[in-house]
């Protein structure tokens, strides 16, 4: 699979656990780059683990090597009319996910998830697998 991948947080967490699936798709890339707000989600995560070093050290690593993406105001727009679109189709998601939603919208990416609920996001490319 080719393309300009963004990879959601349970994505990477798959990466982490060496997922053969996941490593093909990665592997296939064009391009592949990474939200701060997943990079944010594996820090709390990592934060309530029992191995909380080793976790973060492998967060770090793994950020210093990806592209992450920011957010700023176009990102927010997008934030905004993504999340009033769901509210009025009375289909939240949560929030991290309409910014990363939204990541995926500023920079015409595909979105790599589990998530079947990015489904529901107009005008954004997703694979969910």
């Amino acid at each position: 699979m080719n393309g300009k991948f963004l990879l959601d947080t349970n994505i990477i967490i798959s990466l982490f656990n060496d997922e053969p699936d996941i490593d093909e798709i990665i592997f296939n890339a064009e391009e592949v780059f990474v939200p701060c707000i997943a990079i944010g989600e594996l820090y709390y995560g990592a934060n309530k683990s029992s191995r909380i070093q080793e976790n973060t050290n492998c967060i770090t690593e793994f950020a210093a090597v990806n592209t992450v993406l920011s957010c700023d105001v176009n990102t927010a727009i997008r934030y905004g009319n993504i999340k009033n679109l769901l509210k009025e189709k009375g289909k939240p998601i949560p929030e991290n996910d309409i910014w990363i939603a939204a990541i995926t919208q500023q920079f015409d990416l595909t979105l790599i998830t589990k998530d079947k609920h990015f489904s529901l996001v107009e005008k954004i490319k997703v694979k969910i697998v």
